[in-house]
C-alpha cells in the first residue's frame, strides 16, 4: 500500500510517497498540463491513500482518483495550516506535512458532497450569478432615469413605468445605452425565468426539499441550497453546530473571566447563508413565533441583527425538520417538548 501527501497548485502537484511494506518516501514535482501527473497516478498500484487540501479548480483530479480506484481524502486546509507550527513553509513541507498528519491519524477530514449534488449547486449558483448581474444592470437603469428626473423607483420595472422610460426622449450615447441595457436586462430575465423553472422541477422531486418547502417563507432555492450544501444531516449532533457550519454565530475572543462576543463569524458557505437571511425576511411575516421573536429583538437591535438572528432560528428549524423528518406544523407543535430539541 502506498500514501501520498498532495499539496495541489492549479497547474502542478507536490506529493510526498510512502511505500508502508519498504518505508521508502519519495518526493516530487508532477506537472499537470503535460500529463505528467495523470500518468503517475495510473501506474500506482492499488489500494492507493491520497490526502490533500480543500482547494479549488481540483474537480478533474477527485474524478481521476475515482476512476482509478484510489481513495481520495481532502481535508480541511485551516486545520491543517494551523497543525504545522513552524514558520517556514513551501511546497515540499507542506505535502510532507499532509503525509505526517496521515500516518499519525491526525488527517482533518470533510465531508464532500456526491457528483449529482455539486451538479445542482452549479445549477443554484448559475442562477445565482445571473440574478446579481440582473440586479447591476437594473441599478444602471435607475440611474439613468435618476438623471433625466424620472423618480420611479420599483415602480420602474412595472408595465407602465417601463413603457414610460422607454418613451423618455433620450439623445446619443444616453439612447443607446438606454437601448443595450434594457436588452441585457431583457436576455438575463428570461435566462433567470428558464433556471427558476428547472430550480423548481429539481427541487419538488427531491423528497427532502419538499419537507423543508413546508416551513413558509423558505421557497424551491433555499430548500434545495440547504439540502445539498448541509448533505447528511447526521454529521451534526446538534443545532448549534449546523449555524456555526454556516458562519451565523458570533465571533469571540475571550479569555479568563472576560468573554468578547463580535459579529458573525461568516465561515461558512456564502450562498446558502444569503438565501437564509432573505428567507428569514419572508418567515418572519407568515410565522407567528419567528415573527414575535423578530418584533421583540427589533426593539432592542438593529434590525440587521434581527435579520441574521431569525436566519439561524431558521437555519436550525430547519435541520431539525431534516433530522426528525418532521413538516413544519409538526415541527412547530413539538418544540420545546421533551421528545424534540428546542429550535434556537
Amino acid at each position: 500500500m502506498k500514501i501520498v501527501g498532495c499539496d495541489f497548485h492549479p497547474s502542478f502537484q507536490q506529493v510526498a510517497i510512502l511505500d508502508v511494506v519498504s518505508g521508502e518516501v519519495r518526493e516530487l514535482k508532477l506537472l499537470h498540463a503535460s500529463g505528467e501527473a495523470e500518468r503517475f497516478y495510473r501506474e500506482l498500484e492499488s489500494p492507493v491513500l491520497v490526502g490533500m487540501e480543500s482547494v479549488g479548480n481540483s474537480l478533474w483530479f477527485e474524478r481521476l482518483m475515482e476512476q482509478l480506484g484510489h481513495e481520495l481524502w481532502i481535508g480541511d486546509a485551516a486545520q491543517i495550516r494551523a497543525s504545522y507550527v513552524r514558520r517556514q513553509k513551501t511546497d515540499k513541507r507542506d505535502a510532507g506535512h499532509i503525509l505526517t498528519l496521515l500516518l499519525e491519524k491526525r488527517f482533518p477530514r470533510i465531508w464532500v458532497p456526491c457528483q449529482s449534488e455539486r451538479d445542482q449547486r452549479q445549477l443554484l449558483l448559475h442562477r445565482h450569478r445571473l440574478v446579481e448581474m440582473r440586479t447591476r444592470v437594473k441599478t444602471e437603469l435607475q440611474h439613468l432615469a435618476l438623471n433625466q428626473g424620472m423618480q420611479q423607483k420599483r415602480h420602474l420595472w412595472s408595465v407602465r413605468g417601463r413603457a414610460d422610460f422607454e418613451k423618455l426622449p433620450l439623445e446619443g450615447w444616453t439612447a443607446r445605452r438606454r437601448a443595450d441595457l434594457l436588452k441585457v436586462l431583457a436576455l438575463l430575465e428570461g435566462q433567470v425565468a428558464d433556471l427558476d423553472e428547472a430550480v423548481g422541477q429539481v427541487a419538488f422531486s427531491n423528497v427532502q426539499a419538499r419537507l423543508l418547502m413546508t416551513q413558509p417563507g423558505v421557497g424551491p432555492i433555499t430548500a434545495l441550497a440547504f439540502v445539498v450544501t448541509i448533505g447528511d444531516v447526521r454529521r451534526f449532533k446538534r443545532g448549534k453546530q449546523v449555524a456555526s457550519y454556516l458562519g451565523l454565530i458570533p465571533s469571540e475572543r475571550s479569555s479568563g473571566s472576560k468573554r468578547r462576543l463580535g459579529a458573525i463569524t461568516k465561515q461558512g458557505n456564502v450562498f446558502l447563508r444569503t438565501m437564509l437571511v432573505e428567507a428569514a425576511q419572508s418567515a418572519v411575516r407568515h410565522d407567528e413565533q419567528l415573527q414575535k421573536e423578530y418584533a421583540h429583538r427589533c426593539h432592542s437591535k438593529p434590525k440587521g441583527v434581527a435579520k441574521v438572528a431569525a436566519a439561524r432560528k431558521l437555519a436550525v428549524r430547519l435541520y431539525w425538520m431534516l433530522r426528525t423528518q418532521t413538516p413544519y406544523r409538526a415541527a412547530v407543535h413539538n418544540e420545546g417538548s421533551p421528545s424534540h430539541p428546542v429550535v434556537g
